[in-house]
C-alpha cells in the first residue's frame, strides 16, 4: 500500500509541536532534516511509529527522520505546505542548528571548521619538524650544522611560518569571504616590514630590525596620535587571525550590499582590506600585545611555586591556542642567564605531553577512520614537543580530549616543580627535551605521569559521538506477516565495471533477481560505513564500497526511480521488483553537484553495465567527506531472503 505523504507530514507536524517549533527544514537523499526550536515539545515516541518514518536520531542540533529515497522528498514537500515552514537547504539547516548551541561550542565548532580543511599541512610539518629537531640535538652527529638540516628545518617549518596565511584562507572560507582577500589580511600580519612576532620580547632582535638601541619597537603614528600602530607581526598566532578574517567578511558582506553594481568590483576589496587592516592592526593586535605583557608577567610569578606551576601546566595548551607560547622563550632565557638552569621546560613538557596523551587516546579508540588517520600522527608529533596538530586538529575538536591533557598537564608540571630540576636549554620539550634534562629518570616520571592521566582521563570520559539510530518497525501485508529481512547480495569487482553476484527473491513467487557491484572497489560490511544511519542499516540491508573507480553502473535491468537534484544519490527499481538506493559517499548532498555528473534521468530504462553517474573523488576528498559508495535494499521487507558477500 502507497505511503500517504500527506498523513505522514501531518503526523510529523504534530508530533514536534507545529510548524511554529521548527527553526529550519531540508532533507537529503534519505532524510528528513530538523532544527526544533523546543525540543521538549517532540514526541519522540510518537514519531517513531508515525508510519513512514523509518526511524530517527539526533546529530549536530539537528533531529533527522529517515524515510527513505524517492519518499523523502514528498513527504518534505507535504511537510513545508502543512507546516508554513520556509524550506531551506542543508547548509541552512546546519547553520540554524550551530546557532542553537552554546557559544562555547559555537566557537570551538569553528576553531574547528577553520583547521581541518589544513590538517594535512600542519600535521606533515609538526611531524617532521619534530623529527628535524631530535635527530639536530642528538650529540657528535653533526646533523644540527648540516645543509640537509637547513634544507629540512626550511621545509617543515613553513607551514607554521606562514600559518596565519593558511589560517586565514581557511576562515574566509568559513565566514563566507573572498579568500584570496583573506590570504591578504594573512600575509599582511606576517609581512616583512614588521618585527618577526616571535623575537617581540627579544631586545637584541628589536635594536637589530629597527636600528635602535633601545629595545622599543617604533609604532606609526596615523591622523596625529589618533591611531598608533606597533610594527610586530603576528607569527605563530591563531585567534587574532580569525578574528581579522571574520571581521574582514562582515565587511565585505555589508559592502556587497549596500555598494553599487557598477564600482563594486574595485571599491569593495579596496575597502574592506583598508578598513580590516586598520581595526587588525589597530585594535585586535593591541589587545593580544597586552594579553601578552599579562601573560608573561602572570607565568614567570606562577612559575616560582609548585601550586603556580601546576596552574602553568593546565593553562600552557590555551596559550598555544592563542599563540602566546612562543613568548615563554623569554622566562627560559632569564632562568638561564640566572642560575644555568631552566626549571620552566619541565612544564611545559608536561603540558605537552599530556597533549599527546590525550591525542592517542583519541587515535586508539576512534572507529571512524579519517579521525584515526588524524590523530595517530599528530600524536607523534605532539610526543616530538609539536603539538599545533593534536590541538587543533584533535583535543580541541573533541573538547573532552582537551581537558583531560589540561588535567594531565597540570599534575605533571606539579610534580616537575616538586622535583626541581630544569633543562639546561630552551625551545626543546618532549621526547627531543632528553638531550637537554638535568636529571632523565625524574623526567621520565613527569612524562609518564602527564601523558598517562590525560590519556586515561580521554579513554574514560571522551565517547566518540555515533548517534544512534532506531528503526520503525515495517507493515506486515494484510493477507501473511511480514518476512524476515536478509542481507543484499554484492561482489568484488576487479576494474570499473559491474560483477554479479548473489541472489534475492520477491515475496511473491520466486524470482532470481541478481544486483551487480556498482561501483569498482573493496567491499566493506555496512558496520564499516562511515555514516550512522546507513552502519545501523536503518533504511535496509546495506554494504559499502570503498572506490577504485570514478563510475556508477546500473546493477540491473530495471528503471531510475529517483535521481537526487545533486547527482549524488541514485535510487533504481529492477523488473523484478527489487528496489535499491546507490549513495555516493556521506554527506556529500552539502556539495551541491560540485563533482557529480549524471547520465540518465528520472524514469528511463536502464540495463545493467548502463553508466548511471559520475564522481569525482578528489573533489570529494577537498570537500573532506568519506568517499564511500553505500549500496541499500530499501524494500526488503517486501522480500523473502536477501543475502550479501560482506
Amino acid at each position: 500500500m502507497a505511503l500517504d505523504y500527506r498523513k505522514c507530514a501531518e503526523e510529523i507536524a504534530a508530533n514536534i509541536g507545529g510548524g511554529e517549533n521548527v527553526v529550519s527544514a531540508a532533507h537529503c537523499a534519505t532524510r528528513l532534516r530538523l532544527v526544533i526550536a523546543d525540543n521538549g515539545k517532540v514526541n519522540k515516541e510518537a514519531l517513531d511509529n508515525v508510519e513512514g518514518v523509518q526511524g530517527m536520531f539526533e546529530s549536530n542540533g539537528q533531529l533527522q527522520l529517515i524515510i527513505g529515497t524517492g519518499t523523502v522528498n514528498k513527504v518534505f514537500d507535504e511537510f513545508i505546505a502543512v507546516t508554513g515552514v520556509q524550506a531551506g537547504t542543508k547548509d541552512d539547516v546546519k547553520a540554524a542548528a550551530a546557532a542553537k548551541q552554546p557559544l562555547w561550542k559555537q566557537m570551538l565548532k569553528t576553531i574547528g571548521d577553520v583547521f581541518v580543511p589544513i590538517l594535512p599541512a600542519i600535521v606533515a610539518s609538526g611531524l617532521m619538524m619534530g623529527l628535524v629537531e631530535a635527530l639536530a640535538k642528538i650529540p657528535g652527529l653533526g646533523f644540527g650544522g648540516s645543509d640537509w638540516f637547513a634544507f629540512l628545518d626550511t621545509v617543515a617549518n613553513t607551514a607554521f611560518a606562514y600559518l596565519p596565511v593558511i589560517v586565514a584562507v581557511s576562515a574566509a572560507r568559513v565566514f563566507g569571504g573572498n579568500i584570496f582577500l583573506g590570504a591578504v589580511i594573512g600575509l599582511l600580519m606576517i609581512h616583512s616590514a614588521f618585527l618577526n612576532g616571535w623575537n617581540v620580547a627579544n631586545t637584541e632582535a628589536i635594536n637589530a630590525f629597527f636600528g635602535v638601541t633601545d629595545g622599543i619597537i617604533p609604532k606609526w603614528h596615523l591622523l596625529g596620535n589618533i591611531i598608533t600602530i606597533q610594527r610586530s607581526g603576528y607569527q605563530g598566532h591563531v585567534i587574532p587571525v580569525i578574528i581579522a578574517v571574520f571581521i574582514m567578511c562582515k565587511v565585505e558582506k555589508w559592502l556587497h550590499q549596500h555598494v553599487p553594481e557598477m564600482i563594486d568590483l574595485f571599491v569593495t576589496p579596496l575597502t574592506t582590506v583598508l578598513v580590516t587592516a586598520l581595526a587588525t592592526l589597530w585594535i585586535v593586535g593591541p589587545i593580544f600585545s597586552t594579553l601578552e605583557t599579562w601573560v608573561l608577567a602572570g607565568a614567570k610569578i606562577l612559575v616560582r611555586n609548585p601550586l603556580g606551576a601546576c596552574a602553568m601546566g593546565a593553562l600552557y595548551p590555551a596559550t598555544v591556542v592563542m599563540g602566546l607560547h612562543h613568548m615563554y622563550n623569554v622566562i627560559e632565557a632569564g632562568m638561564l642567564a640566572e642560575s644555568g638552569l631552566n626549571t620552566w621546560m619541565p612544564i611545559a613538557s608536561a603540558a605537552n605531553f599530556a597533549q599527546f596523551g590525550a591525542c592517542l587516546a583519541v587515535g586508539l579508540k576512534v572507529k571512524n577512520a579519517k579521525t584515526k588517520a588524524v590523530a595517530v600522527p599528530s600524536s607523534l608529533s605532539a610526543a616530538l614537543g609539536i603539538t599545533e596538530p593534536a590541538i587543533f586538529g584533535v583535543n580541541m575538536r573533541f573538547f573532552k580530549p582537551f581537558v583531560a591533557g589540561m588535567i594531565g598537564g597540570a599534575v605533571g608540571s606539579l610534580v616537575a616543580a616538586l622535583f626541581g630540576f630544569g633543562a639546561t636549554a630552551y625551545g626543546v620539550t618532549g621526547i627531543p627535551g632528553y638531550l637537554t634534562v638535568s636529571n632523565p629518570l625524574q623526567y621520565t616520571i613527569v612524562l609518564a605521569i602527564a601523558g598517562g592521566i590525560a590519556f586515561v582521563l580521554t579513554t574514560m570520559f571522551w565517547h566518540e559521538e555515533v548517534p544512534e539510530t532506531k528503526a520503525a518497525p515495517a507493515p506486515a501485508p494484510a493477507e501473511e506477516p511480514a518476512p524476515a529481512p536478509a542481507p543484499v547480495a554484492a561482489a568484488p569487482a576487479a576494474a570499473d565495471t559491474a560483477v554479479p553476484t548473489e541472489v534475492a527473491m520477491t515475496a511473491e513467487k520466486t524470482v532470481e533477481s541478481t544486483i551487480l557491484q556498482p561501483v569498482a572497489g573493496k567491499l566493506i560490511p555496512a558496520s564499516e560505513i562511515p555514516d550512522p544511519v546507513f552502519a545501523g542499516e536503518a533504511m535496509g540491508p546495506s554494504v559499502g564500497i570503498q572506490p577504485e573507480g570514478e563510475f556508477v553502473y546500473a546493477p540491473f535491468d530495471g528503471t531510475v526511480a529517483m535521481l537526487f537534484p545533486t547527482k549524488h544519490a541514485v535510487g533504481l527499481m529492477s523488473d523484478s521488483g527489487v528496489e535499491i538506493l546507490i549513495h555516493v559517499g556521506v554527506d556529500t548532498v552539502s556539495m551541491d553537484g560540485d563533482g557529480f555528473e549524471a547520465f540518465v534521468e528520472q524514469g528511463q530504462a536502464v540495463k545493467a553495465g548502463d553508466k548511471l553517474l559520475h564522481f569525482d573523488r578528489a573533489k570529494i576528498a577537498a570537500a573532506n567527506h568519506p568517499d564511500t559508495v553505500i549500496v541499500v535494499v530499501t524494500n526488503s521487507f517486501d522480500l523473502t531472503n536477501v543475502k550479501k558477500a560482506v
